[in-house]
């Protein structure tokens, strides 16, 4: 199994890398790729050193596989020029998520509808992926009528230079800004460019995303997405109306019993989700799961996750372990 990893000198791409070691993906020749800039630099994988190539070079090699995470414009220049050559792309940019002929994919709730027809498959935004996974299954059971969404989001989402303001504000430094303001002792309301809506384009992607994954067109979704000074992972306000009557009880019972999500959910002992306990790890944390008392059936929840793990390079991982273990790539 020969894999490519584009822009496999960025947070998200040594973050797929570090978990390909991680689950032990079988590997028989490896590929980092990243801009002209990069090319010539070595990356580590599983103890071996391998200098990174471009694009070009990278699709003459032939890998069955390329996982990107390099740009929407870099994706939409080379994923079809990669699929072309038969190469499978997992792309983790917004470019293909909404286009009608791909398919977007976490794998817990939808990789079935895979095929080996399927030569570039998008990776939901990271704040999409920990929401769906928790409600997929409570749409099941109770369907989600409405969701009203508000996020508080880790800088790491935005990328080293913005990790990067963070800890020279709190040194007192001047640096490179990757925000219209400060971002330590702060929170900013705005994630990506706005819309003519009013709204920004990551609220967006909640809402057109949690359609598209879990397959039902009525569902209604609203979001506030915010930046706040955190590294561990995005944490989510959550508000979930059904058409149907719910049990909290069962509520709890059917996300303890789900794949991939954990309940912490102890008040009297304040066990809650928090980034700091997300941090470096593959599950989506839910918790404070509480009736709304305002409206009938109706369900408050909060929900974090890793958004450089789960929410990008390990949902895009598990894609590729999929195909793999199917045979589709």
């Amino acid at each position: 199994m020969k894999i490519a990893i584009v822009g496999a000198t960025g947070l998200v791409g040594t973050k797929m890398i570090q978990i390909l070691e991680e689950r032990n993906f079988q590997v028989t020749e490896f590929i980092p790729v990243a801009s002209e800039n990069s090319v010539g630099k070595e990356i580590s994988f599983k103890g071996n050193k391998f200098a990174v190539v471009g694009m070009q070079t990278a699709i003459e090699r032939k890998p069955e596989l390329a996982l990107f995470s390099a740009g929407g414009n870099t994706s939409l220049e080379w994923a079809p020029k990669f699929a072309s050559a038969g190469i499978t792309v997992i792309d983790n940019s917004s470019a293909w998520r909404m286009d009608a002929t791909k398919k977007l994919i976490v794998p817990e709730i939808n990789a079935v509808v895979l095929t080996d027809t399927d030569k570039i498959i998008a990776n939901p935004n990271c704040s999409t992926i920990q929401m769906v996974m928790v409600l997929n299954p409570l749409h099941k059971k109770y369907k989600v009528k409405r969701i009203v969404v508000s996020t508080y989001q880790s800088v790491t989402g935005t990328g080293v230079k913005a990790v990067n303001q963070m800890m020279n504000e709190r040194k007192g430094i001047k640096g490179e800004m990757a925000y219209p303001y400060p971002i330590d002792l702060n929170v900013i309301p705005q994630i990506d460019l706005f819309t003519d809506n009013g709204y920004t384009r990551e609220e967006m992607k909640m809402v057109n995303e949690t359609r598209k994954i879990m397959g039902d067109d009525s569902i209604r979704v609203t979001a506030t997405t915010v930046r706040i000074p955190v590294m561990g992972g995005h944490s989510e306000s959550v508000n979930v109306e059904f058409e149907n009557e719910y049990d909290l009880n069962e509520v709890r019972t059917l996300l303890e019993n789900t794949t991939g999500v954990i309940v912490t959910d102890d008040i009297k002992n304040l066990k809650y989700p928090m980034p700091m306990d997300a941090h470096d790890k593959d599950a989506v944390f839910v918790g404070r799961l509480r009736r709304d008392e305002t409206q009938d059936k109706t369900l408050n929840m909060f929900i974090v996750s890793d958004n450089l793990r789960k929410g990008a390079a390990t949902n895009a991982v598990q894609i590729a372990e999929y195909l793999v273990k199917n045979k589709l790539c």
